[in-house]
């Protein structure tokens, strides 16, 4: 379950709002406007105790009820331009906040894509989405009210006190006197309530997390019968939001309380010496009308300090959040290649290439190590080696999924680390093991292969694919696919994946066991038409069966991290254990296999890494030879017919497989 613990850091409130300047200088003329129509608006409302003042000490004292419906006709006016002030600057701030919001959320969006893939493998995806909606919504807030009422009742305080002083400077000195408290009191109150404002939109973001993982895995929840362990799941994670969320609550509570009863305190206070003075005379009446007016008026600026002080705090962490992900290093361009470099041969080349995923523990030893590979002009090279031996990684590299950490890749003699990554993705084309649509139709998914492709690339990348079913679809091209195409089955969706990655016609093709979906028949008439294409391109191909090899003009064996052995798949066959080991499944040792599976070492007499069997040497000779071949051995079962349009039919080289026996793989042998 993904769980981020809060954290404390040493900014401030202040300092991590005023990250947001760059978002808000655009609008800054309409939002100091606005403050200043809220704190125009705000001040008008103490003059109604002004007016209350000399109301009572003149027509009421005089008994003149003329003068008491004009003071009225006063308080009225008062009232609507305090109404209409207010309105206006809600109307002013409306329209630029939702588009700061809005440039905000296309800033992240933008970011994100341009982010590595290291930081996406990290950061769970409800996380991201939490940022960008939740936390964004709270900053829209909190410029709208909190940022422009702090300003307002700052200012209403300021007045106020020195309309109370003018009044009567004594009873002034005893409302002065709650201000240290409270200072005091809001100072605590902020570092506390900031702890808890962001474990609780930690745990909201954990919360998205569960809850996206679970609709978008809901057919592996419904067919394992999983709903009431992930219901439990979320109720736990609800439960502990609830509890920080209470959390917040009684902090808030707490504040507010101290926060009104400390004033009410002081005015009940001021009123009780306030009548002292009236009775003794040194008062009027309607001055002390006018000071309790007054007071009463500061009540609301005041008790909302705790309020106001809450939103800010969770505006402040929203936008710690939001920069936590902003400011996450884009993938960089690398400018110019090594002047000293010797210019390697045209095709894919991989020199000394190393990689180690930027998370891994110091010191550990990197996924690849020196690897060495040479990919010809117009040459298919199949990728094999067993699960985990790094060949996803390996072609992830290629397009710059990821950087490499050592050596380099070139690409018709050009380092891709000095390409412009836009300009080498358009050279490489890429299928993923796991295809992945979006929630678009048809044709655009396919699109996205090569945004400038006609309808006649279109077509001719679908029968590649084999995905003619696609016109069969309720609308053809334009039907949607759904959310991750799930409306389609998996062989429909690796089809489209295939379809997009050679719509473009690519000089470089990157194919991650793009079959692996696709039912036998599908597969040899999808190999058929992808041979045709694979002739105009050089391409790496990961392959994990005999029937993907046969589209290679050579393989290379991965494990361990290294190139352990290139050649045909035949010559690997006959001289390399581990190949023959993956390609069977059999035991290796009988026949004279000299290997245990997975070391990846060369049989005796075999050339090191090429996988050539050097002259005069035999396929069944001695001890550590290669199997042997049906045709020279005599004991061996006679080819059974070959099947029309079987690899062993296409490429005449291939020899058809007779009856494999195959034998139990012990558990420290086979395990891999």
């Amino acid at each position: 379950m993904p769980k981020k613990p809060a954290e404390r850091t040493d900014r401030s409130a202040v300092r991590s709002l005023l990250r947001l300047w760059p978002y808000v200088r655009p609008v800054r003329v309409r939002l100091f406007t606005a403050a200043f129509v809220a704190v125009l608006a705000s001040c008008l409302s103490l003059v109604i105790p002004l007016i209350l003042k000399w109301m009572v000490d003149g027509p009421v004292a005089d008994r003149d009820p003329g003068g008491v419906w004009l003071g009225a006709l006063y308080l009225l006016l008062l009232g609507i331009a305090e109404a209409v002030l207010f309105g206006f600057r809600r109307w002013l701030v409306a329209r630029p906040l939702a588009g700061v919001e809005a440039s905000m959320r296309a800033d992240l969006y933008r970011h994100l894509q341009r982010l590595p893939v290291a930081f996406h493998d990290r950061w769970p995806s409800g996380q991201l989405l939490s940022r960008g909606t939740s936390d964004l919504m709270l900053l829209r807030m909190f410029l709208a009210f909190p940022l422009t009422f702090l300003v307002v009742n700052s200012a209403t305080i300021l007045v106020g006190f020195v309309i109370l002083f003018a009044q009567d400077w004594s009873l002034g000195l005893v409302l002065l006197v709650p201000v240290v408290p409270l200072v005091i009191l809001c100072s605590v109150f902020e570092t506390k309530y900031s702890l808890v404002a962001r474990k609780a939109q930690d745990q909201t973001g954990d919360l998205t997390t569960v809850v996206e993982e679970s609709v978008l895995g809901i057919r592996i929840v419904k067919g394992f019968g999983r709903h009431r362990s992930q219901a439990l799941a979320f109720k736990a994670l609800s439960q502990r939001l609830r509890s920080t969320e209470l959390g917040k609550a009684r902090l808030l509570a707490g504040i507010w309380a101290l926060i009104t009863t400390i004033p009410e305190l002081a005015i009940g206070a001021a009123l009780v010496l306030g009548t002292i003075q009236v009775a003794d005379g040194s008062l009027s009446a309607g001055t002390l009308v006018a000071f309790l007016s007054t007071a009463l008026a500061l009540r609301w600026p005041v008790e909302s300090i705790g309020f106001l002080l809450a939103m800010s705090q969770e505006a402040a962490t929203a936008t710690d959040r939001y920069f936590e992900v902003m400011d996450a290093a884009e993938e960089q361009e690398t400018a110019g290649a090594r002047a000293d470099a010797p210019k390697p041969p045209a095709g894919l080349v991989f020199e000394g290439v190393e990689f180690r995923y930027p998370d891994a523990e110091p010191g550990s030893p990197p996924v690849l190590a020196r690897i060495d590979l040479e990919v010809r002009p117009g040459e298919t090279m199949a990728l094999v080696g067993g699960t985990g031996s790094g060949k996803t990684t390996l072609t992830a590299l290629v397009p710059r999924l990821h950087e490499v950490t050592g050596g380099r890749i070139t690409l018709d003699g050009e380092d891709i680390a000095t390409m412009e990554r836009a300009r080498l993705r358009e050279l490489v084309s890429v299928a993923f093991e796991e295809p992945t649509l979006f929630s678009a139709t048809v044709g655009e998914n396919v699109l996205m292969g090569a945004e400038g492709a006609d309808e006649e690339q279109v077509r001719r990348a679908l029968a590649v694919a084999q995905a003619d079913f696609v016109h069969r679809l309720p609308k053809g091209l334009d039907t949607e696919v759904g959310e991750q195409g799930l409306s389609l089955s998996g062989g429909q969706r690796q089809r489209l994946a295939l379809a997009r990655a050679v719509v473009g016609e690519p000089r470089f093709l990157v194919l991650d066991d793009p079959l692996s979906a696709l039912d036998v028949h599908t597969e040899t008439l999808v190999e058929a038409a992808l041979r045709r294409v694979l002739e105009e391109t050089t391409a790496v191909v990961v392959a994990h069966r005999p029937s993907t090899v046969m589209l290679a003009d050579r393989v290379a064996l991965l494990s361990g991290g290294r190139i352990t052995a290139v050649g045909t798949h035949q010559e690997l066959l006959r001289s390399n254990a581990e190949y023959a080991w993956l390609m069977s499944g059999a035991e290796p040792g009988g026949g004279g296999l000299g290997a245990g599976p997975g070391d990846g070492s060369l049989a005796p007499g075999a050339g090191a890494g090429d996988g050539s069997v050097p002259d005069g040497a035999r396929a069944d000779a001695g001890p550590g030879g290669g199997p042997v071949p049906a045709d020279e051995d005599p004991g061996a079962p006679a080819p059974g017919p070959v099947a029309p349009g079987s690899p062993a039919q296409q490429n005449p080289d291939v020899t058809a497989p007779g009856p494999v026996t195959t034998t139990k793989v012990p558990a420290e042998e086979g395990t891999r």
